[in-house]
């Protein structure tokens, strides 16, 4: 009797593999709310692990030590940072919000009339009605939907406990669970994976801690040219121009049309012109500063360019909002991009070339063959630490 164990047959593998697969896509689908939940965790962990990294480095704490400095300290950051600003902000927050609150009704008054331009007439009633039914849903709900809105509440505050713990697990196990996933495929190709990885990694990289700075910056741009314009809530609207900066090519429109519409009805405290010039100021200010964070400081603080088609950018911007909102919007070009790089090493594997470019050279890590025994441990200590 041969004590050689069997083997499954090739059939039965390739069984065995659809089977997972379909398994793990309708899990995929039913579980799509806690898919979403892992996602943003996993992307809010990616932005706050170099200071892990950073902390491992400079001092002699174990990864799970950083991790719970960086972790708590985050934690009592977005906690304590808003508590503090909330004096400051009311304020302005109150007067941006009462002006929008008054050109909505401005506009849903004008609306709610024919318009006549031209000799013709103009009717926009439906579109003045749409306008105030929204109006009173946001700012008057009705008392029978109190339940309704505890329950997504309810619903939120334990999806938000989901984040947080994830976050926390996924910083902390990170190693483990990269190592993983290169694990899962053949021993023959881990160097591949590794390689691969590292590309992706870069992606990310750019892109999102661009992404970041750039909002930083933008943010204390606007604030101080609104401010030197003397436009009521200006702290206000430069951190929205920060904010919205996030969300490419969409953002900065909603950024711009909310500044504008503040100086319309408000105008500035000191130049002494009506409210619509002060807001076509307001707007030319906005496309000179825009266009040199377009063209100057996201090239500089970018580093490398993705080099993706800027139509295909817009048109995956428009339905990742449309379909997942804000965070799908500020995911999609990053994820296109590590799609094209994944499609390059598939594309070469296919045709029988090395997988990837520069004469089979590894970009940015060194072929295992090459590494010294010594220096393997060692090695693999710095990467798990990234």
């Amino acid at each position: 009797m041969s004590d050689k164990p069997k083997t499954w047959s090739m059939s039965f593998r390739y069984t065995v593999a659809l089977f997972i697969f379909l398994a793990f896509v309708a899990l995929l689908i039913y579980a799509h709310e806690a898919v979403k939940a892992l996602i943003i965790a996993a992307f809010v962990a990616y932005l706050i692990s170099p200071a892990v990294t950073y902390l491992m480095a400079r001092t002699k704490l174990s990864r799970t030590a950083a991790v719970n400095v960086v972790y708590f300290s985050a934690l009592v950051f977005l906690v304590g940072v808003p508590a503090t600003l909330t004096p400051i902000f009311f304020d302005e927050i109150k007067i941006v919000a009462q002006d929008l609150l008054a050109l909505s009704t401005e506009m849903s008054r004008t609306l709610s009339r024919p318009v006549h331009f031209g000799g013709m007439v103009f009717h926009f009633e439906q579109l003045g009605e749409s306008l105030g039914h929204v109006q009173d849903a946001v700012l008057t709900p009705l008392p029978e939907e109190a339940l309704a809105l505890l329950e997504t509440t309810s619903v939120s505050v334990l999806w938000s406990l989901v984040i947080l713990v994830s976050v926390h697990l996924f910083m902390s196990e990170w190693p483990r669970i990269r190592q993983w996933m290169i694990e899962l495929a053949p021993a023959d190709y881990h160097e591949d994976m590794q390689e691969l990885y590292a590309r992706l990694r870069e992606v990310w990289m750019a892109y999102l801690r661009g992404q970041i700075v750039l909002m930083v910056v933008v943010g204390v741009v606007f604030t101080i040219a609104w401010a030197i314009m003397g436009i009521p809530g200006a702290l206000v609207l430069g951190v929205l121009a920060g904010l919205f900066t996030l969300v490419p090519d969409v953002g900065p429109f909603l950024a711009v049309a909310v500044a504008f519409a503040v100086a319309l009805l408000e105008g500035s405290s000191w130049i002494p012109l009506s409210n619509v010039l002060v807001a076509v100021i307001v707007f030319l200010v906005y496309l000179v500063l825009i266009n040199l964070k377009n063209f100057f400081l996201r090239p500089y603080i970018m580093g490398r360019s993705l080099h993706m088609n800027e139509a295909l950018i817009f048109i995956s911007i428009m339905i990742a909002t449309i379909l997942e909102g804000i965070m799908g919007a500020l995911l999609i070009v990053p994820v296109l991009a590590s799609v094209i790089v994944i499609s390059k090493y598939l594309r070469r594997r296919v045709l029988g070339l090395p997988p990837f470019e520069s004469d089979d050279t590894r970009q940015f890590s060194a072929p295992a063959h090459k590494i010294k025994p010594k220096a393997r441990n060692s090695n693999r200590e710095k990467k798990n630490n990234s």
